[in-house]
């Protein structure tokens, strides 16, 4: 199915629908591994990464950046 879809189509799903949920994700992750053991290294990098998704999209439409 993904030979049929254009380069721009194909990056701009990836890019609304995959990014969102893969940052949604890693940061579920990192609260749950946060309530469990406490804050660690890998936890920490997880929020991180989840936050990383969040800044991208507000700076992607046309937010502030911090």
């Amino acid at each position: 199915m993904w030979l049929f879809l254009t380069r721009r189509l194909r990056m701009w799903l990836i890019l609304t629908v995959v990014v969102p949920l893969t940052t949604g994700l890693l940061r579920r992750l990192g609260r749950r591994l946060e309530r469990r053991t406490g804050p660690t290294a890998v936890s920490r990098a997880l929020l991180r990464a989840g936050d990383l998704g969040d800044r991208a999209r507000a700076t992607l439409r046309g937010g502030r950046r911090r």
